[in-house]
């Protein structure tokens, strides 16, 4: 997403105009659910997706029309083979997207698109706000404390401001970032797949590990940071927040104990640990007899990742990414 906003910016200081695509609400099976972003340039260039396909074409002609006239509209895309208004597939849903005029040179929006980039690098939950009352750009960026570059902010601004894409009386709030890290312990082969998968959606991947050739920066180029310290003094690099992720992966057992005796009780969104069943056992025994309790281990995700079969190192990644996801969307994760 920084790289995206990063040519948004780019274009539109160089003088030229961008429109904004997104998805404002979806029903039923659709490519994308509300949220998902798309900018279309001048001569068809165009950033992002949402979703590929008929409505993304059909997005982009449209999209290309409204930027010679310097148009904002709303359409709606159904996905009902015979409907008249479909777009004859045979999904089964419909989707409403917004497309905004972006001018080129407008300080405004510019600022408001440099704010979301400096976010991405923090750490700190930010939404795009937009107003889709009025033809004009009307946006803003906004976090818990409040909205920024709105002079007539949403008087509902809290309810707006959710872990997903939120429309409400002709406000729309889209999270471009999330607060969190996804913390791996260990840099071996599952960490290495396991890092671009989960940046590819949307996390901030940092590694840890004890052995400095294995927390080398240039093996995890998707990473936020490489970190290599002590596996029983985390705490000198790191501090766990409530928002945060814990993938426990490293080289052997002992070292797992040692991780999860500091995580266990850290409030952590989510806390994993990779290994066979009687390898997690005796994790556990060593954790109750060391004070732990049942309940506090059973927050622990082990085995880790969903169940898929996954055996390989790319295999495992996409498991554990999958459950990463389903705990972030504020489901089970099991």
């Amino acid at each position: 997403m920084r790289e995206c906003l990063r040519k948004i910016v780019h274009a539109l200081k160089g003088g030229t105009p961008a429109e904004l695509v997104v998805v404002t609400e979806a029903s039923g099976s659709t490519p994308r659910g509300a949220g998902a972003l798309m900018a279309v340039f001048p001569g068809g260039r165009f950033l992002g997706t949402i979703g590929g396909g008929n409505v993304e074409y059909e997005a982009q002609r449209l999209a290309a029309e409204l930027l010679e006239r310097g148009g904002s509209a709303l359409r709606r895309f159904r996905f009902v083979q015979g409907d008249a208004a479909s777009l004859g597939m045979v999904c089964g849903g419909d989707v409403a997207v917004r497309f905004q005029y972006l001018p080129a040179g407008d300080r405004r929006v510019v600022a408001v698109l440099r704010d979301l980039m400096e976010a991405s690098a923090g750490n700190l939950d930010t939404w795009l706000v937009l107003n889709l009352q009025e033809d004009h750009a009307v946006m803003g960026a906004a976090d818990r404390n409040g909205s920024r570059h709105l002079d007539s902010p949403p008087a509902g601004l809290s309810a707006l401001l959710q872990n997903r894409t939120v429309l409400s009386e002709g406000w729309l709030a889209v999270p471009v970032v999330r607060a969190g890290r996804v913390y791996i312990f260990g840099g071996g082969h599952v960490s290495r797949a396991l890092v671009p998968a989960a940046a590819a959606a949307g996390f901030r991947p940092v590694v840890y590990d004890d052995r400095p050739e294995f927390a080398d920066p240039a093996l995890f180029p998707q990473a936020e940071s490489v970190l290599s310290g002590d596996f029983t003094k985390i705490g000198e690099k790191i501090t766990l927040t409530a928002d945060d992720y814990v993938v426990i992966m490293t080289r052997g057992h002992q070292a797992d104990y040692e991780v999860l005796e500091q995580t266990l009780r850290s409030g952590v969104k989510y806390l994993g640990c990779i290994g066979s069943r009687r390898k997690l056992t005796l994790c556990r025994e060593r954790l109750l007899a060391a004070g732990f309790t049942a309940e506090e281990y059973a927050a622990v995700h082990a085995p880790i990742g969903l169940p898929i079969g996954a055996e390989t190192p790319e295999e495992i990644a996409v498991s554990v990414t999958a459950q990463l996801i389903a705990v972030r969307a504020g489901l089970s994760g099991t």
